[in-house]
């Protein structure tokens, strides 16, 4: 045990102190703090204007200054171009709707020039020519203008056989109301969260994993490992730096989650009802629990294998080709949830199998947790087999490692790892 904390204080200080390590942190803290204060500095440089009621008109004569912060949309229209504009204005309230008399020429000088961003001439209800600058492909303002002028034609239509243009709104306008009682999970409540953790649990696994492994490697190649273990057992070295990579990549998880939701708590009221950034920050402590949870066990699982396998490697630019099959067996399990993450279908039969699997289940099983109703028969079973495989892949491991530390040349074959550890 006192080799192990050894080797444990020893290689946690060694990522405390490394640059690389501690510049990312800070790197990363730094730019989410830039982020959630954006909306507080940037409203102290916000100059207050005049704001324009929708569908406000104006003659060609006036002025087309953008008030406000919404850019202006020009209505040129052959019949009725204030109820035309009104319409419009009412279906792009993120535009300062305005008539227009010129001819086309001039329209499209004033939106090349910058005064008006578009412009729709219409001929009647049925026929429109839009017209913009740069048309970008998220531009749905044609679709919307359809909607808008279909609704427009149908109320002409239904005066012009004898309703009022009261009732003709009446029945165009008619409201349809419905609520929705979720029983299980919201996924849509859940998301963004779920995504942006299970994001960072396949980055810190594979990235700490893999410095297991060049750490182990570089050692080897080096000869330092030599002098180790006349002082220290191989299994003391290799549960002491695994457990310091595990402990130094929570660390850095609780640093940048832990900085984010500060930092939101502080500016939660600038941030106003973003939807999307309130279901980033809603999550459940429960939920957090259980990503510690399978990061730690996951973690362990992982770094355990690299560790072993770069026991393995003489050089360390073999470590590459050696850790190579870990590394698709995990990025495997990673495509299985994300592609059931993205789907909806969280608790279809590959999924399942996955959340047992020791391999894929600190992902699967928790995304699961986090998408829709799990048993809890289900999780325990889940945590009980990953924590047994972690034990029992933690000694297969440190008996590979006492044999690969000592192995020069050629990588030993699988068959002859497996004849060691079967005579350890």
């Amino acid at each position: 045990m006192k080799q192990f904390s050894k080797i444990f204080s020893f290689e946690l200080m060694n990522y405390m102190k490394n640059k690389v390590f501690v510049g990312v942190t800070l790197f990363l803290v730094i730019a989410i703090a830039v982020v959630m204060f954006f909306p507080r500095v940037s409203g102290l440089f916000k100059e207050e204007a005049p704001s324009v009621p929708d569908g406000e008109s104006t003659n060609d004569a006036e002025s087309l200054e953008n008030l406000g912060d919404r850019p202006i949309m020009l209505i040129k229209s052959e019949e009725d171009a204030e109820g035309v504009s009104s319409l419009f204005a009412t279906a792009f309230p993120e535009y300062c709707v305005k008539t227009y008399t010129e001819e086309i020429s001039a329209l499209k000088e004033t939106i090349l020039s910058g005064e008006a961003e578009c412009a729709f001439v219409l001929c009647g209800y049925t026929s429109y020519t839009y017209y913009v600058n740069n048309l970008s492909i998220y531009d749905m303002n044609t679709a919307v203008a359809d909607e808008v002028l279909r609704t427009a034609y149908q109320m002409s239509a239904m005066t012009e056989l004898g309703m009022t243009p009261e009732e003709a709104a009446g029945v165009m306008s008619v409201a349809v109301s419905g609520s929705v009682e979720s029983l299980g999970v919201d996924q849509m409540d859940n998301y963004w969260y779920t995504y942006i953790m299970i994001f960072a649990l396949y980055m810190v696994i594979l990235l700490y994993g893999q410095m297991v492994a060049t750490g182990v490697a570089t050692e080897k190649s080096s000869r330092a490992m030599e002098l180790l273990i006349t002082s220290v057992k191989p299994v003391a070295m290799m549960f002491g730096k695994v457990m310091a990579a595990c402990l130094a990549g929570l660390i850095q998880l609780v640093a940048i989650f832990g900085s984010a939701i500060l930092f939101y708590s502080l500016n939660r009221s600038y941030w106003g009802e973003n939807p999307i950034i309130a279901s980033i920050f809603d999550m459940p402590p429960a939920l957090f629990g259980y990503m510690i949870l399978f990061f730690i066990l996951g973690f362990l699982i992982y770094a355990f294998m690299f560790g072993a396998v770069g026991s393995t490697a003489s050089k360390l630019e073999d470590i590459n080709t050696s850790v190579m099959p870990i590394t698709l067996m995990f990025v495997a399990g990673f495509m299985v949830v994300m592609f059931s993450f993205a789907s909806g279908e969280v608790d279809n039969l590959l999924m399942k199998v996955c959340s047992f699997v020791p391999f894929t289940s600190s992902m699967a099983m928790f995304t699961r947790i986090a998408m829709s109703t799990v048993p809890w028969y289900e999780i325990a079973a889940s945590v009980a087999i990953l924590s047994a495989s972690v034990v029992g892949i933690g000694v297969i491991s440190a008996k590979i490692y006492r044999m690969g530390v000592l192995l020069y040349g050629t990588p030993p074959k699988l068959g002859a790892i497996l004849k060691s550890i079967w005579k350890a």
